[in-house]
């Protein structure tokens, strides 16, 4: 009689571990799973070097200031075309020390435009901090970082800073899924990731 209990939850035991999937439990492993390999997550950071002649409304910004504090691009006052506002106007021009940043970080076949856009840095997950539940719908916070990708994105992303971002998932009848696209109620990957907050 005792062995055929013992049989019994063998038996019991091995079909409810082939019903269930991972996707039945919300636990941080399945959730940083999701989190990392989503497109939005992975989409790596680009920015867009305007060089030539540009407004005040582009000139001076924080990430021009540092091109032109590392000697990537220089900087002189400039007549304003008719289409282009606020004045002041500026020239930007890649010195030949920002040629080689620039060259460095794209491919031989995006070079020789005024507009380039230069892959920067790419999103790494530190770790899921968090899961709140309630019925269906759960909320993962999760911390992560920009990791720069060149010279370039170094200098315009710290790799020691980390921010804390939320996204909802929801319980379907396939198992739990994470927010994409514009839900109706949750946040999803996306708005996470245009709105983190830095963490101390």
């Amino acid at each position: 009689m005792r062995k055929r209990r013992i049989q019994f939850a063998i038996v019991l035991t091995t079909v409810l571990q082939v019903s269930c999937s991972p996707r039945d439990f919300l636990t941080r492993r399945f959730a940083s799973d999701l989190i990392s390999s989503s497109a939005p997550f992975k989409t790596s950071q680009r920015f867009v070097l305007q060089t030539g002649v540009v407004s005040s409304k582009d000139y001076p910004t924080p990430e021009y200031l540092v091109f032109q504090h590392h000697g990537w691009i220089s900087a002189n006052s400039a007549p304003c075309p008719r289409d282009l506002t606020p004045p002041p106007c500026w020239d930007i021009l890649l010195t030949p020390a920002g040629v080689d940043a620039v060259r460095a970080a794209l491919s031989p076949d995006q070079t020789g435009t005024s507009q380039l856009s230069i892959p920067v840095a790419k999103r790494a997950l530190v770790g899921v901090t968090g899961i709140a539940k309630q019925g269906n719908e759960g909320d993962v916070e999760f911390i992560w970082k920009w990791v720069p990708l060149n010279e370039i994105g170094a200098a315009l992303y710290s790799g020691d800073v980390h921010y804390k971002s939320v996204v909802g998932f929801r319980d379907y009848d396939d198992g739990w899924r994470m927010m994409e696209g514009a839900p109706r109620s949750g946040q999803s990957i996306e708005d996470a990731l245009k709105n983190p907050e830095p963490t101390p």
